[in-house]
């Protein structure tokens, strides 16, 4: 205590000129307005921290998680371009993006990338990517019948829950459907490290 009162004392000693802010001791008058009191709701309020641009935004949950949308379509599926500039063209379903809904196509909707040169031995070039097409603008493709169709949900006599074509009755979910794409797809992991 001692040692605080010995403090003050040597601050109250000390002099700083009137024309400096930091000497300046700045008192609440009770003229000057005060702030307004806002109701308060029974929801926490918004903390928005920046203003992201339209294409940067994502939408969260109340623990800043994403949310993620439930898609009618999965990885392996054939689909069907509905509408857009691909409208009708067919192919193969190989990732989601299930924070904004979209699905990337094999070979459809295919995009110039202008890729820089990383040194002297890897040149600049323009190659051509997928880019992604909304779920919405897909639908389910039957190949054996060759018509799109809505899906639909059913369980199993053995009790497994599997999707199919509502217009055409197929199954769309099966163990040997999942094993084969599977295998497809470490087969092209391993010729692309090779």
């Amino acid at each position: 205590m001692a040692a605080m009162a010995a403090l003050q004392s040597s601050f109250t000693t000390l002099s700083i000129s009137t024309n400096s802010f930091f000497g300046q001791r700045l008192f609440l008058s009770p003229t000057l307005p005060q702030p307004l009191q806002v109701k308060t709701t029974d929801q926490p309020p918004c903390l928005i921290v920046a203003r992201l641009k339209h294409w940067e935004r994502k939408d969260c949950k109340p623990n800043s998680l994403p949310i993620v949308h439930k898609m009618h379509v999965k990885v392996g599926d054939t689909v069907k371009v509905i509408s857009g500039k691909e409208k009708g063209k067919i192919g193969e379903i190989s990732k989601l993006y299930k924070h904004n809904s979209t699905v990337i196509i094999k070979d459809i909707n295919l995009k110039t990338k202008h890729v820089k040169a990383k040194g002297e031995s890897e040149p600049g070039q323009i190659i051509k990517i997928e880019g992604p097409v909304h779920s919405s603008n897909v639908m389910l493709y039957s190949k054996e019948k060759e018509v799109v169709s809505r899906v639909g949900h059913k369980v199993l006599e053995d009790g497994s829950k599997v999707r199919y074509l509502i217009k055409t009755g197929e199954i769309i979910d099966s163990a040997e459907k999942w094993k084969e794409m599977m295998k497809n797809k470490k087969e092209t992991e391993i010729a692309v490290a090779a």
